[in-house]
């Protein structure tokens, strides 16, 4: 009998591992509230949670004079609403999207500029890695509903999520590479699961505008919305609904599966991005770009 306690608290453990775990603690180097104390002075738009009763949550990307460009005070906004919804037991689902029928442009440029030095950036890299993770690993079925246009961090942030659903006249765009960088909050390495290596080599290397289209044909996308600005939400709302209905505990179990079952040497593979990041964050061509750049679209 003890020992099937002690397996049945093993099991516990280790679901619990693959949900909620961060990648990087002081161990890692990583140094949370002082990254938390940097990214608490930049500011600027916000990040708003709205929990259904029908247990489907909706995170609202907010920043419209910069393109949904995430400041430091929205990375820190999108951290504590992802701790919000790890402990939300009646959530079965979640919508990500943009106001303003644009999804999201990466970090805003007055937030990266004044964290280009190699050590800030490093910082950054791990706090948005830990944070995009834990998006991933909710047990809630999740939705990125893509407007406009996913760029850079943006483009990162939609592959946190299970599906993505774009509008017509959207696009998803990794333009890292003109920035003088790569990915680095574990984009490159869902792209990869998402669509392959060759198509992501293509994706990333090109910094190709990929329309609803091209996204469902290589696997990135899930469906295209015609619905207006103004109704996109409520049709994403009916096209999670069917994979939402029923309890929340048997929900929120399958998601768990899913999780557990996709992340064997996942870690290894982000942990590895983030040190080729950190080799090009606040080089040569990622300075000449920030000072030639407004902000690239």
């Amino acid at each position: 009998m003890a020992l099937n306690l002690w397996r049945c608290v093993m099991k516990r453990a280790e679901a619990r591992w693959c949900l909620y775990r961060s990648l990087y603690n002081s161990s890692h180097g990583f140094n949370e509230s002082e990254v938390k104390r940097k990214l608490a002075e930049l500011s600027g738009g916000s990040v708003k949670l709205c929990k259904g009763e029908n247990g489907i949550a909706e995170l609202g990307i907010s920043n419209s004079s910069r393109k949904n460009a995430l400041s430091g005070t929205m990375m820190l906004e999108l951290e504590e609403r992802i701790s919000d919804l790890e402990k939300w037991k009646e959530g079965k689902g979640l919508i990500v999207y943009g106001t303003e029928d644009t999804f999201c442009s990466g970090g805003d440029l007055n937030t990266i500029k004044a964290i280009s030095n190699a050590k800030d950036g490093l910082m950054m890299c791990m706090f948005m890695q830990n944070t995009l993770t834990r998006l991933q690993r909710l047990p809630l079925i999740s939705v990125a509903l893509i407007q406009g246009k996913a760029i850079g961090g943006g483009a990162e942030l939609c592959t946190a999520c299970d599906f993505r659903l774009m509008t017509e006249g959207s696009e998803i765009r990794f333009v890292h590479k003109h920035m003088g960088i790569v990915p680095g909050w574990g984009g490159a390495s869902r792209l990869i699961q998402l669509v392959g290596s060759r198509q992501a080599l293509k994706l990333l290397s090109g910094a190709l505008r990929i329309p609803p289209e091209h996204a469902i044909s290589i696997g990135l996308a899930d469906g295209t919305l015609s619905s207006a600005a103004d109704s996109a939400l409520e049709e994403a709302q009916k096209w999670i609904t069917p994979y939402t209905k029923g309890a929340a505990n048997v929900t929120r179990a399958m998601k768990k599966l899913i999780v557990c079952g996709r992340e064997h040497l996942f870690e290894d593979a982000i942990r590895k991005e983030k040190d080729i990041f950190a080799t090009v964050w606040g080089g040569p061509s990622n300075l000449q770009a920030l000072s030639e750049r407004t902000k690239y679209n």
